[in-house]
C-alpha cells in the first residue's frame, strides 16, 4: 500500500479553513475547495515506491492488472474507475447537471470532431465518461437537488406572489409533468436577463420574509434569498426553487445520477464519482452555460431527494456501505474503536483509504502505517489489510 500526497484544487466557492482543519495544517488565506485522491488525469495523486514521487497514473499504467485487479480491467479498463474527494463548499457551486454515459460519448466525440480544445472554456465535454456521484456529509450540509413534483414547485413560487412568476405557478398546476417541468425550466433559462433579473430581486426579497413564517419551506426560502444574494439577477435562483432542497447531517449521503439537476450550497464532504469531469451549468456560475445542451441532458421528472444512511455490510462488524446503483464505485465507512479490535479486509480491485476523524493503524503483510484526519492510501488489488485504533475511515472501491 501507498501513502497518498494529494493536490488541492482552489476553485473560488471553496473554504478557506475547512479542509486546512480537517489536515491539521494552517490556512493559507486562499479557497481550498477540493482535495482529490485517484488517477484522474487532471490532478492524479503521488506516491513514493522508493524511487521518489511519480503519478498514480503511471503507478497503474505500468502494471494494471496487478494494481486495479484482472476483473477490474475487464470492465472498466486500464484506469482506476472512481474519483475520491474531500469537498468543502463555502459559496454555492454552480446549479448543474452530468450526462450519461451515450451522450457523454457522443458529446466528447462531436466536440472533437470540431476541433474544440479540451481546455476551451467553451467546452462542454473534458472525456468521454459518465459521472455519477455521492456526496457523504461530515458537517451539516446543504444544497438542492432533483425536481420537486410540478404541484408542490408552484406551491414553493405562488407563496413568493411575485407577478411575473405567475405564468410558471399556471404551467406547473395544469400540465403534465415531463412537459410542464421542461416548459418552465426552459422559459426560465431563455428569458430576457433583464426581466429575469427584476423577477430574481422580487423572488429573493418575498423568499428573505417567508423565512421569518413558520412554513414547510422556510429553510429553502432562507437558501434561496441567500443564493440572490451571491448571484443577484441569476436565472439560476429560479431554476433552484423547482428543486428539491436538502439538508443532509453528518454521516448522511446524496446520491447524484445522470440527468439529475443539482447544486450544493455549503458544507464538508466526502465525495465519490466515476473519473470524470464533464458538468453542464444552468446558472449560480460565471462559467460557461450551453442551455441547449443541458436541456438535452436535464431529466425532467419529479426525483426524491433520496438521502442515504450506511448499511452494515454483509458479513462484515465494523464496515457501513452507502448502497447505489453505481459499479464504478462503492464508498463504505468504518467507525473503529480500539475495544472492537482490528478489522479485516481484502478487496479483488483496488482500493483508497481515508482518515476523517481520529488515529488509524492500517496492515498489511508488508507495511503499517498511521493515518491521521486527510491521510489516505492506496491500495493494490487483492492485498490483505487491517484497519484498528479508534477513528473513522472511508473505504473507496470498484465493484468488480
Amino acid at each position: 500500500m501507498d501513502r497518498l500526497t494529494n493536490t488541492v484544487r482552489p476553485y473560488a466557492w471553496g473554504s478557506t479553513t475547512a479542509i486546512p482543519n480537517l489536515l491539521g495544517t494552517e490556512p493559507t488565506g486562499e479557497p481550498q475547495a477540493e482535495l482529490w485522491m485517484g488517477a484522474h488525469p487532471g490532478a492524479p495523486s503521488l506516491v513514493d515506491r522508493g524511487a521518489g514521487a511519480r503519478p498514480l497514473t503511471e503507478i497503474i499504467d505500468a502494471d494494471p492488472e496487478g494494481e486495479l485487479g484482472a476483473a477490474a480491467v475487464a470492465r472498466f479498463g486500464t484506469r482506476l474507475p472512481f474519483l475520491l474527494k474531500i469537498l468543502a463548499a463555502e459559496q454555492p457551486l454552480s446549479l448543474q447537471v452530468h450526462p450519461d454515459l451515450d451522450r457523454a460519448r457522443a458529446g466528447f466525440a462531436d466536440e472533437e470532431a470540431r476541433g474544440v480544445p479540451l481546455e476551451a472554456p467553451h467546452r462542454n465535454y473534458k472525456d468521454a465518461n459518465h459521472k455519477p456521484e455521492l456526496l457523504c456529509a461530515l458537517t451539516e450540509f446543504d444544497g438542492v437537488c432533483g425536481f420537486r413534483p410540478p404541484a408542490e414547485a408552484a406551491g414553493v413560487l405562488a407563496a413568493l406572489e411575485v407577478d411575473s412568476l405567475k405564468p410558471y405557478v399556471d404551467i406547473l398546476r395544469a400540465g403534465p409533468e415531463e412537459a410542464a417541468l421542461r416548459e418552465v425550466l426552459t422559459a426560465v433559462l431563455t428569458a430576457d436577463r433583464g426581466a429575469t433579473a427584476e423577477s430574481v430581486t422580487e423572488a429573493a426579497a418575498a423568499a428573505a420574509r417567508l423565512v421569518d413564517e413558520d412554513g414547510p419551506h422556510r429553510r429553502a426560502y432562507a437558501a434561496y434569498a441567500s443564493l440572490a444574494d451571491r448571484y443577484p439577477g441569476d436565472p439560476g435562483v429560479i431554476a433552484a426553487m423547482l428543486l428539491n432542497h436538502v439538508r443532509l447531517e453528518p454521516g448522511e449521503a446524496l446520491f447524484l445520477d445522470a440527468g439529475v439537476p443539482h447544486a450544493y450550497f455549503g458544507g464538508l464532504g466526502v465525495e465519490i464519482m466515476a473519473g470524470s469531469d464533464n458538468v453542464l451549468r444552468s446558472g449560480l456560475t460565471s462559467k460557461h452555460v450551453d442551455v441547449p445542451e443541458l436541456l438535452r441532458v436535464v431529466r425532467f421528472a419529479a426525483t426524491p431527494p433520496g438521502v442515504i444512511r450506511p448499511s452494515r455490510a454483509a458479513g462484515a462488524t465494523a464496515e457501513e456501505v452507502y448502497e447505489t446503483p453505481i459499479d464504478e464505485f462503492r464508498l463504505s465507512r468504518f467507525a473503529l474503536t480500539e475495544s472492537a479490535g482490528a478489522a479485516e479486509l481484502v478487496c479483488a480491485s483496488a482500493q483508497i483509504l481515508l482518515c476523517t476523524a481520529g488515529t488509524v493503524t492500517v496492515e498489511s503483510p508488508q507495511s503499517a502505517l498511521t493515518l491521521e484526519p486527510g491521510h489516505s492510501v492506496f491500495v493494490p488489488a487483492d492485498e490483505p489489510l487491517a484497519l484498528s485504533g479508534r477513528g473513522t475511515v472511508f473505504r473507496a472501491t470498484a465493484v468488480a
